[in-house]
């Protein structure tokens, strides 16, 4: 259906990753900290939800998770990685993948990111 390998991440840069409690405590075991820890240096709270990833720059979408290796495009937290990435992209396709394989087909560029220099003919 699609491979995650040859993608950026970009699931990763949504806006608002939402996550759990229990998801929280699976960040806290993994890192060897306490729940209150981790809450203060993995999450934030907005958008009406209590416990949001953190998110640092990068410089293919502006702001990615905070896990994310922008270097080598890969989660750096796999086995403990939140509930909501281990779901995505749920039973349907990635849309995102779809997209980048065709750019990538037609661009004639197996590497292709983003789309914003088309030219006008």
């Amino acid at each position: 259906m699609y491979n995650c390998t040859k993608c950026p991440g970009f699931c990763c840069s949504y806006p608002v990753i939402a996550i759990t409690k229990r998801d929280v405590e699976r960040l806290a075991r993994h890192h060897e900290l306490s729940f209150d820890t981790a809450v203060k240096r993995f999450t934030k709270s907005a958008h009406g939800h209590k416990y949001l990833m953190r998110r640092k720059a990068d410089p293919h979408f502006g702001k990615i998770c905070r896990f994310f290796d922008t270097e080598a495009r890969r989660c750096t937290i796999y086995h403990a990685r939140p509930s909501t990435c281990r779901a995505y992209p749920g039973p349907g396709r990635c849309g995102y993948y779809d997209f980048l394989s065709f750019e990538r087909r037609i661009q004639e560029d197996p590497d292709r990111v983003a789309t914003t220099d088309h030219k006008e003919n």
